[in-house]
């Protein structure tokens, strides 16, 4: 017997090869990623709170972040600053960046939480989330405990911001899901392959940067191949909304980069004329277009950049 469409403006051949498109998407090359990528997570995940010495006592004279990479560095402000007040300092923006980096994971858990809710408990790639999600959960505990060891604050969420991070998860769907990812973990990623290594790290926070880039580069592997797989099936209005939407993130990341806070808690006066100071810094520009750039392009490639979304990063100084 055959069955009719009744969907309107679809053929019966084009419903045949949009099944046959999502079937492949499914059970082909997806599978065997997510197969490789649960192999690799099984030789290579790390449990921090054995892989980092917690009993090793802070270096004396060591930044918690590079220099080059806060904030301030190079402006006239950061030249009048003692080295203590830069060292700490350092330890404020890293405190605030681990704090973010709990936030935004704790989103993606929700997310695909939400999305195994309908996905085949039997698939492998139902499997590797389950482990990208234990793996984002020890994050978690190693950013919470570095926090914790070097002597810093988190920084907390307000209100209006909760309420976001809750509902948010809802809408992250198919290939704005693998966007939303990678606009999270590429933008970090990207910077701790540059400062990992940097001999004025504290050792912690370079063990922990460590760490991070291994795992990660299987969460952004395993996002990637997400959008790219998705090319092939998506309609014109996932698209148009997953290639615009991700521009948000910019003014968002901008403004979270430079939280007052940080600057009010390494003792500098006004930290609101010092968070202005901080966002019109070209050095942090500069900052900014580097962690930026990997993933700018990869969304090139995908055909991911709108108009929108190429435009809100610009004007939030992530792009050049």
């Amino acid at each position: 017997m055959t069955v009719l469409n009744n969907e309107p403006g679809v053929t019966n051949d084009s419903a045949a090869t949009t099944g046959a498109r999502h079937r492949e998407y499914d059970a082909g090359g997806r599978q065997a990623i997510a197969n490789r990528l649960l192999k690799g997570s099984s030789a290579r995940s790390y449990d921090p709170v054995v892989e980092l010495d917690w009993d090793a006592p802070l270096a004396d004279g060591k930044y918690f972040l590079p220099p080059k990479v806060l904030s301030l560095y190079g402006t006239d402000l950061w030249r009048s600053m003692p080295i203590a007040q830069r060292i700490e300092l350092s330890r404020q923006e890293m405190a605030n960046v681990l704090s973010v980096g709990i936030w935004f994971e704790n989103l993606l858990n929700r997310a695909l939480l939400i999305r195994l809710m309908s996905a085949d408990p039997a698939a492998t790639t139902s499997h590797y989330e389950l482990t990208e999600m234990g793996d984002e959960c020890r994050h978690m505990t190693m950013f919470g405990k570095v926090i914790e060891r070097t002597g810093a604050r988190p920084y907390m969420m307000r209100p209006w911001e909760r309420a976001v991070m809750h509902l948010l998860p809802v809408a992250m769907r198919g290939t704005l899901l693998w966007v939303v990812t990678l606009v999270g973990e590429e933008l970090f990623d990207a910077l701790q392959r540059e400062m990992r290594d940097d001999p004025d790290l504290q050792p912690i926070v370079a063990r922990l940067m460590q760490i991070h880039v291994t795992e990660e580069a299987r969460h952004i592997g395993f996002a990637r191949d997400g959008v790219m797989r998705r090319t092939a099936i998506r309609s014109r209005w996932e698209t148009l909304v997953a290639a615009n939407l991700h521009g948000l993130g910019g003014p968002i990341f901008r403004r979270l980069f430079t939280n007052p806070q940080m600057y009010k808690r390494a003792g500098l006066a006004d930290p609101r004329a010092v968070a202005r100071i901080a966002r019109q810094n070209p050095s942090f520009r500069e900052v900014r277009v580097r962690a930026f750039a990997p993933l700018s392009a990869f969304l090139r490639q995908a055909g991911l950049m709108g108009p929108v979304g190429g435009y809100l990063w610009r004007r939030a100084g992530f792009l050049p």
